[in-house]
């Protein structure tokens, strides 16, 4: 079977025009590989000012930083200029993520807004919110966190309980968020809410902007097993928020916040947030072993195409809902390299350090923003067009 024909067999698969460029140029053009050295520059000094983080753009939570990233127009790069954004390339924004998150430079304060909050605004919001909320984001001012998952509904999300029902002028909200990332931090959060119990499950949801210092709000911490706290409880009792804190439609945010999560699982912290362990289990390793040569070979070119992969959700040219597979592959991927980091630090795997402490995050990869066999179900059924198990 010939590389073309098996090229042309993928592009079907894939759903991609089924046309082959014979040549195809995976080079970076000068201008990127300048931001790339710039970037890795800028994060190699964050980590000497800051401190490494483990999973930084959950971990590295530092507002200066923030700001910094923000004086240089690193936060919003890709949105339009129209909206306070850099109006750059996509690739410009995985370029400058991808060394941040290697170097494990703290990103996290402003990692969502930048992500998924400001884009949503851009484009279900009103006039009024892109000019009260996006501001403070693109200066790296305010922190977004996001209240989607709860206790008895994670990667379901139709089945979500928590309530927000209109009195007058009000939305009075009422229920429990968990897994809420920096919701001791955040000084607004995301909240996908029932607004109606009629039709469909997935028909009644909105998402309602909520200010953290809203009265009724309380967020307690979980510690997890690698000791960070940045995982939350929040509870709603009778919090109440102005009516036109409504973004988008009523009832219309399961659509809204499908093409959220195809931002977030598609994205290059779901490949790169172990890379610096990976690094440091390479120094380590017995290279003289063609057994470790060829594992570490085998995870280099895992990085190379979930990279590929990830350019392709950046750009637009995946199929929808294939950021499932994407997610899938990287995290995965993630895990693999945990193992062989393990396996080369032999007895100091066994000590808790910051090392160890990063390694601890293996697990939750395949959890965090859907689990596999959910994403599986995703690309089976959406992209694939497989009948309902």
């Amino acid at each position: 079977m010939s590389l073309v024909f098996d090229l042309y067999t993928i592009a079907q698969a894939a759903g991609m025009p089924p046309t082959i460029t014979v040549g195809m140029d995976f080079a970076w053009t000068p201008e990127q590989l300048e931001l790339r050295r710039e970037a890795a520059e800028v994060a190699a000094d964050a980590v000497r000012r800051y401190g490494r983080h483990n999973v930084t753009w959950m971990n590295g939570y530092s507002k200066e930083f923030s700001q910094e990233l923000a004086q240089r127009g690193w936060i919003g790069m890709v949105w339009p200029k129209e909206f306070g954004g850099g109006g750059r390339p996509p690739i410009d924004r995985l370029i400058v993520g991808e060394e941040m998150i290697k170097a494990g430079a703290p990103i996290a304060a402003s990692w969502f807004g930048d992500r998924q909050m400001g884009p949503a605004l851009i484009q279900y919001g009103t006039k009024e919110q892109q000019e009260k909320f996006l501001p403070g984001i693109l200066a790296g001012e305010t922190t977004w966190c996001i209240g989607m998952s709860e206790p008895n509904s994670g990667s379901d999300l139709a089945s979500l309980k928590t309530s927000a029902v209109l009195d007058g002028d009000e939305w009075v909200l009422n229920g429990q968020k968990i897994w809420t990332s920096f919701g001791a931090h955040a000084d607004y959060c995301y909240l996908i809410c029932r607004t109606n119990n009629e039709g469909p499950p997935h028909a009644g949801i909105s998402e309602i902007i909520v200010p953290m210092n809203t009265p009724g709000i309380e967020v307690r911490q979980i510690t997890d097993m690698t000791t960070n706290r940045h995982f939350c409880e929040v509870f709603f009792t009778d919090a109440r928020v102005p009516k036109d804190n409504l973004v988008g439609q009523p009832g219309g945010a399961f659509g809204q916040t499908m093409r959220q999560l195809e931002h977030e699982r598609g994205g290059i912290d779901r490949l790169v947030s172990n890379y610096a362990q990976f690094q440091l289990a390479v120094s380590k390793a017995d290279t003289k072993s063609a057994h470790v040569r060829q594992e570490i070979a085998s995870l280099e070119m895992g990085y190379r195409i979930g990279r590929i992969l990830v350019i392709r959700e950046v750009l637009r040219q995946a199929p929808a809902g294939f950021s499932a597979a994407t997610k899938c592959f990287c995290t995965e991927h993630q895990q693999k390299v945990d193992e062989f980091v393990y396996r080369q630090l032999g007895a100091e795997g066994m000590l808790w350090d910051d090392w160890t402490k990063g390694l601890a995050y293996g697990p939750g990869y395949t959890i965090m923003g859907g689990t596999s066999n959910v994403m599986r179900n995703i690309l089976g059924e959406r992209v694939l067009g497989l009948a309902k198990g």
